[in-house]
């Protein structure tokens, strides 16, 4: 294959009737013309995205969108899951308002989760309803956050409380720039990889156990594998429950916990990934003490999160007290009441309740 001509990009299709759409999974394929094919030839393009990864590859995205569109705008947001708020938010409401950007203007989101999210909730909002498309640049962000439709920001009393779904025309997931990620955002990234396999494919759990030290050496093939792993189970359950009235809540396994981690030490202390790979280990503590699984499958979980480069035991400064105060507000708690995703057995989920009781035990041996 020719260096100026990128490999063909692997579909992953989300199947939700009108709003379908495909997840382009490949290398280079940032700056394959194919991956831009079929999206709305409107007057105005804004790219949103930060500083960081704005000097590494919003030239690229531009050229890609020059001719495509009359004009290509351009707003940076403060990089971090701190500035995942209203802050940013107006910042580009304020960019769209002032370039008269009208409702057939198209969104590209370049950049992580907290890009994906607050541009995408941005386009939820503006004028009703712009389309947008996502860029992810991150791990992370290529197997979970970029993919159905949920944006978000943040609050001080609860991480995504305030958002709505709001599917992107396409997902653009080009492998090559997870050569510049950062060592610890590569961790963060394969908490959600790791997620997958507890929660829907017992095969897939066994293959990221055995291909973990490929995905930390960013082993191409290994890293494509995940990433078109993950995003097929997420659509398959995307598909089946577009809003999270149901099947969809087993994607937050190890969220609940992780949620409250964050929202504890301040978002931005630990990255999203991190707190979501301690808060697996704690759901299978959770699950084993409830009596779903043994004990050597919440060995099984800390091993492999640990292999990762994640922490596996929560700050023991947030107190039980503080982390069950957090966790009422998780919007999957319903009248007070805390709903957990649990693992009944490898590749199989659900979502319950526990006693007071045993969770205050779970935060207390899994935290140091």
């Amino acid at each position: 294959m020719s260096a100026s001509r990128p490999a063909a990009a692997v579909r992953v299709p989300i199947e939700l009737g009108e709003r379908s759409y495909e997840i382009l999974i490949g290398e280079r394929v940032l700056d394959d013309p194919a991956s831009y094919d079929g999206l709305p030839r409107a007057a105005s393009a804004m790219v949103v995205s930060n500083p960081t990864v704005s000097a590494l590859y919003g030239a690229r995205l531009h050229a890609m969108l020059e001719g495509r569109f009359a004009r290509v705008l351009h707003v940076d947001m403060p990089d971090g899951e701190a500035h995942k708020d209203w802050a940013s938010l107006d910042r580009i409401f304020d960019a769209l308002l002032a370039q008269a950007c009208d409702r057939k203007s198209v969104l590209f989101a370049l950049g992580g989760g907290v890009v994906g999210d607050v541009a995408g909730f941005a386009a939820a909002c503006y004028m009703r309803g712009v389309p947008f498309v996502q860029v992810p640049t991150t791990l992370l962000a290529q197997v979970d956050s970029s993919v159905g439709g949920k944006t978000a920001i943040n609050h001080p009393r609860g991480k995504n409380m305030i958002g709505a779904f709001h599917q992107p025309l396409r997902v653009i997931a080009d492998l090559g720039v997870l050569d510049t990620l950062p060592e610890r955002e590569l961790g963060a990234g394969l908490a959600e990889v790791i997620k997958y396999g507890p929660i829907a494919d017992a095969a897939f759990l066994d293959w990221v156990e055995s291909h973990l030290d490929a995905l930390l050496a960013r082993d191409k093939a290994a890293l494509a594998h995940a990433v078109r792993r993950s995003c097929e189970l997420k659509a398959a359950v995307v598909g089946a429950d577009e809003r999270e009235s149901g099947l969809r809540a087993i994607l937050n396994y190890g969220h609940t916990f992780g949620h409250a981690i964050e929202a504890a030490l301040g978002y931005g202390e630990w990255l999203h990934g991190e707190a979501v790979g301690c808060g697996m280990v704690m759901a299978a503590d959770l699950s084993a003490r409830l009596g779903l699984v043994p004990q050597a499958f919440v060995e099984r979980m800390r091993r492999l999160v640990a292999r990762a480069r994640l922490p596996v035991a929560a700050p023991a400064s947030i107190g039980a007290g503080r982390f069950v105060e957090l966790m009422r507000v998780d919007k999957k708690a319903e009248g007070g009441e805390i709903r957990f995703v649990l693992i009944e057995a490898p590749g199989r989920a659900v979502q319950r309740a526990a006693p007071d009781a045993l969770v205050r035990q779970t935060i207390a041996a899994c935290s140091a």
